[in-house]
């Protein structure tokens, strides 16, 4: 297979050979789907300490020291990785942009700026601050992980995978297995993305929350394959890193649903959502409480998913995928299909593609539909979503040989962690 062939020689080395930090490239926990590995910088940290770090690099800031304003505003979005408040993108914007306007080739500012923007999802204003990023500073290795990101999220595979091997080459590190455990992901192979992502969290980081970012990949790969005790201990091994910490609370969540505990399911959804009120998570809870019954909480629940995405967006994050689905789902299938445009349009990704295949489907147009559910599937990948809108959509096109089979794969890689989904495509089978 092409994606396990990639990266061969890289992953003979010893994953000792360099620790580095790295913090997440993309907001998965608030705005779904990854971009590759959710990982991004490779600056040295000595601090965990996220808040006394931003603390003193203020004290900096207001000193005068301008050369710190880079690192303060790297702090401000490890702070959202680690809360999920996204006014921090604000703040790391205002310091950029004061930054460059002192120095546009100030190459540590444009590596945050393309930071910053790969996290907001806009990948290809992060293209270009990356690409400016290794001319302001020829040689310099830390552009690269956000110009893989971009380059995913372009639907730029190939040109994503040279820069990848680039970087895995010169610096095996966290950042950069937990990126070819995506696009290993992205090409259907799980054993190998599990490898990676084992790699990843062998790697370490001084900031916490990265190898607890990781431990969480890890469970959502285990359980895509069904391994609900290695999930298990993967969510566990993270909480332990970090008590609370949501992508790893979120994913004992889903591992509860795929267990057919719906009531455990929604009691730790209803915690998470509690403490981080975003929009993934919420529709966690929601569409976890319609599958049990529970109609009345879950259409309640479901309510608050719009009025987190205006807080997104008024933070200037993009999420027209993910408000896509949930609109084709729960809301205006017309809007679904405008903003699923609107998405392939900004970064023609397979998961736009995928975002558009099921907003059409739902709006009544299956044949379009399957269409783009093909190319969301050009890949390989296994994502019980995609699986799942690509059988729906064959069914309700006629090729019921096609549906049927694509449903089976969707339950085979973890679309029981979904139980709404889950009962829908077992209906639709029978």
């Amino acid at each position: 297979m092409r994606a396990r062939r990639l990266f061969a020689v890289v992953l003979s080395f010893a994953v000792a050979v360099a620790v580095f930090s790295a913090t997440r490239g993309d907001e998965r926990a608030a705005a779904g789907p990854p971009s590759v590995g959710g990982l991004a910088s490779d600056d040295l940290r000595p601090s965990a300490d996220t808040d006394a770090r931003i603390a003193a690099l203020q004290r900096d800031v207001r000193a005068g020291r301008t050369a710190a304003a880079p690192a303060l505003a790297d702090a401000y979005l490890q702070k959202v990785r680690e809360t999920g408040d996204a006014s921090f993108y604000t703040r790391a914007d205002t310091l950029l942009r004061e930054a460059l306007a002192r120095n546009r080739f100030d190459a540590d500012a444009l590596v945050e700026a393309a930071t910053l923007a790969a996290a907001r999802h806009d990948f290809r204003g992060a293209l270009a601050l990356a690409q400016r990023a290794r001319a302001a500073q020829p040689g310099t290795l830390a552009p690269l992980p956000i110009l893989v990101d971009s380059l995913v999220e372009l639907g730029r595979y190939g040109a994503a995978e040279r820069a990848l091997q680039r970087l895995v080459d010169l610096k095996p590190n966290l950042t950069a297995y937990a990126r070819i455990s995506y696009i290993r992901e992205l090409y259907g192979d799980l054993p190998g993305a599990i490898d990676a992502i084992e790699r990843a969290v062998s790697a370490g980081g001084p900031v916490p929350e990265n190898v607890a970012y990781v431990q969480s990949l890890l469970g959502g790969l285990e359980l895509a394959r069904g391994r609900l005790g290695a999930a298990r201990h993967a969510y566990d091994a993270a909480l332990a890193a970090m008590p609370s910490y949501a992508p790893a609370a979120a994913g004992r969540a889903r591992l509860a649903a795929a267990e057919g505990d719906l009531p455990d399911a929604i009691a730790r959804w209803r915690r998470v959502v509690d403490r981080l009120p975003l929009p993934e998570y919420v529709i966690g809870l929601g569409e976890t409480e319609l599958a049990a019954g529970r109609r009345a909480a879950g259409l309640r629940d479901l309510e608050l998913v719009r009025a987190q995405q205006k807080l997104l967006a008024g933070a200037g994050v993009n999420t027209d995928v993910e408000l896509a689905i949930f609109e084709a789902d729960h809301g205006s299938r017309a809007r679904g299909v405008r903003l699923a445009h609107a998405a392939w349009s900004n970064a023609p990704s397979i998961r736009s593609a995928d975002a558009l295949g099921w907003a059409l489907t739902r709006a009544g147009r299956p044949e379009a539909g399957l269409r783009w559910a093909h190319r969301a599937l050009r890949l390989g990948t296994l994502d019980p979503s995609m699986r799942y809108h690509a059988g729906i959509a064959a069914l309700a096109a006629g090729r019921t040989d096609e549906g049927r089979s694509q449903l089976r794969l969707a339950i085979a890689h973890g679309l029981a962690a979904q139980p709404l989904h889950l009962a829908r495509a077992r209906e639709a089978l029978r």
